[in-house]
């Protein structure tokens, strides 16, 4: 270990000390030379993990590299005052020792993830930056040079560095075009995190961001480029696509790369490109499936098969980066359906039932889907058939618009029971019915607040198909939320803003409370109470039993185990005040023996609920140690 001593600096004592730690240091490190001796033989080996490999270091190549001017010893720390030659199955070099940011950044990876899960083919500080060889960012022989990172990345991920190479931004990078991205310019370098991260700047919500660095107005590449699009980010967030992800949070909105590609982007003029004129209908249709099916109610039918060429295709009549929402009138479609389905003993046979086939267009036309065409839930009705609907074989697939709302379902209790064909597990039209949807803000809406307990209640009442088939102490789960406090400043007091099923379960992704994903599991509790008693929230999280404030084994109380679930009843009432002793003797157990002999606790036993209890010296929510200035006790 080298140590440099500013001139002037060194006293008497320092001096001394110096002397005996150079002496020490030679007596127990190695010289690079004594390394070399052996490591400069090209046919070297060694073994590791019972496998043989080479252990080769070319001297050349390392005076080159940035760490030309550590000893060995400095990485190679188990080889410190080691005999020569030392044992084989030594351990691997420790980056982190000295790169610890980005040692961080790489264990907080995808890459650092397959990592710790042991797989072999999770990249390696030197499989990218080498081993002995290491140069530096701004050096073209550095593994991580800008020239060269993308052919690093294709050792493992060939295919999208294969496409890379083909793209504009491959090609631009062929050219020099320092501007080109690379990988890790949409990647990062250390900090690779999946798509499927939200997080990841290539995650879904994150693309047009990603892509705007470049591609907005103002940048340096718009600036220096001819693009032959302009201001496309700021289009592309007020169009229909950009409002569905920013707005809506539709994840299967289309950005960038849905249209582009993410690796292989092309011009509009490449017969290769995805957005080419004879290409982009089938690029559109990944997402838009059936919109074939309702232009041909205002195209000629037969310009589909014998002249396509007649029939603009979608960039014709939807700027790429502009694309607005567009209005179908709905009525003519709408009425051809109506005409037999307005007809009240309309019916089939489906599975050896008889099903209605009924619509009740008033219903209908006070619908949430009042503007919207028959064909756009039926998508597989076929407008070019006598009887379009002859072709319908699938129920209404409602994740079309919805699909956030079906994603969250289908991880749900319901959804998964749903999936697995349980005749119990509800689906959407259980909830919202068929042609009748009605705005949950809408009295009359099974959804609406002072509605959702019925509605729960028709499984989950006692006796019903939910209600024998779930465990619980309660005996009427819906008997005992109506006498609750919440139920009765619901169904009582008109409160819509009290809580309901909903507001505590959630809407469509009811989990049991054991699922740690639940809302109503006990890590997760109290953050859902929060969101009607914030201010009550903000305050627990300041006392001695929010788990962040407290180290002890036991479980600590939350909001269910003072107040219930379904039973919660007024904090002013007397059967809440002497429950309360009974649920603080859970944990405390000295204490409340202790209480009941005080004046306090004598005369509580005699009945009487103006007696102090546990929470009135204490607190109820702000409960502190009594080493706390801010506790009631201190």
């Amino acid at each position: 270990m080298r140590r440099i001593i500013a001139p002037g600096a060194v006293t008497w004592l320092s001096l001394v000390t110096v002397v005996i730690l150079s002496a020490s240091v030679s007596l127990q490190a190695q010289e690079n030379d004594d390394c070399f001796m052996c490591h400069e033989d090209p046919d070297l080996t060694g073994e590791r993990g019972g496998r043989e490999i080479p252990v080769h270091v070319d001297g050349e190549a390392f005076a080159a590299s940035v760490h030309a001017d550590l000893d060995c010893v400095t990485c190679h720390q188990d080889l410190d005052g080691a005999e020569i030659p030392h044992e084989d199955d030594l351990a691997a070099a420790d980056c982190a020792m000295c790169h610890d940011d980005a040692a961080a950044e790489y264990a907080d990876s995808h890459h650092g993830a397959r990592s710790k899960a042991g797989s072999r083919r999770a990249p390696t500080c030197a499989d990218c930056h080498g081993a002995h060889d290491i140069g530096s960012a701004e050096d073209e022989a550095s593994l991580t040079s800008h020239a060269r990172a993308n052919a690093l990345c294709g050792e493992c991920h060939r295919t999208q560095a294969r496409q890379h190479a083909s793209s504009l931004h491959g090609q631009a990078a062929a050219r020099g075009d320092e501007m080109a991205p690379t990988c890790y310019d949409c990647h990062d370098n250390h900090q690779v995190r999946s798509r499927r991260d939200p997080d990841s700047p290539t995650s879904t919500m994150n693309i047009p961001v990603l892509c705007g660095k470049c591609h907005q107005e103002g940048s340096p590449v718009s600036r220096t480029h001819e693009i032959p699009q302009d201001h496309i980010l700021e289009n592309y967030s007020m169009s229909i696509h950009g409002e569905g992800l920013y707005r809506q949070g539709l994840t299967v909105t289309a950005v960038c790369t849905s249209c582009h590609t993410s690796h292989l982007t092309l011009s509009h003029e490449d017969p290769r490109s995805s957005i080419h004129r004879e290409n982009i209908t089938e690029t559109c249709t990944r997402c838009h499936a059936s919109i074939e099916r309702v232009h041909r109610k205002f195209i000629e039918g037969r310009l589909w098969e014998e002249e396509p060429g007649k029939i603009p295709v979608c960039v014709d009549c939807h700027s790429p980066h502009k694309i607005r929402r567009v209005y179908y009138t709905a009525g003519a479609a709408n009425r051809d359906c109506l005409a037999c389905h307005e007809q009240i003993d309309l019916t089939m046979e489906r599975d050896g039932e008889v099903v209605s086939l009924y619509v009740n267009e008033a219903a209908f036309s006070t619908s949430v889907h009042a503007a919207t065409p028959c064909a756009q839930c039926h998508t597989d009705v076929d407008p070019s058939k006598r009887r379009p609907c002859e072709t319908v074989a699938a129920a209404v697939d409602c994740s079309v618009c919805h699909a956030a709302v079906v994603e969250e379902y289908r991880t749900s209790t319901h959804g998964v029971l749903h999936a697995q064909g349980d005749p119990d597990a509800p689906g959407c039209m259980n909830c919202h019915s068929k042609h009748a949807t009605q705005d949950p803000d809408f009295p009359t809406a099974p959804t609406f607040p002072r509605n959702v307990p019925m509605l729960c209640a028709k499984c989950h009442r006692a006796g019903e198909q939910a209600a024998v088939r779930i465990e619980t102490d309660i005996p009427d789960i819906y008997a005992s939320y109506v006498d609750s406090i919440h139920g009765k400043g619901l169904l009582e007091s008109g409160l819509i803003v009290t809580a309901t099923c909903a507001s505590c379960h959630t809407a469509h992704g009811e989990r049991p409370e054991s699922d740690p994903e639940s809302s109503v599991h006990r890590d997760n509790i109290a953050g859902t109470c929060g969101n009607c008693h914030h201010g009550i929230g903000e305050i627990f999280r300041e006392s001695i039993h929010w788990p962040g404030n407290t180290e002890t084994d036991r479980e600590l109380p939350t909001c269910e185990d003072c107040h219930s679930s379904h039973t919660i009843s007024r904090t002013d009432q007397d059967d809440f005040r002497f429950r309360m002793m009974d649920q603080c003797g859970r944990c405390h157990e000295t204490e409340a023996e202790t209480f009941f002999d005080t004046f306090h606790g004598k005369v509580s036993r005699l009945g009487s609920a103006g007696a102090a209890k546990c929470y009135d010296c204490h607190g109820t929510h702000d409960i502190r140690p009594t080493s706390d200035p801010r506790s009631a006790l201190s």
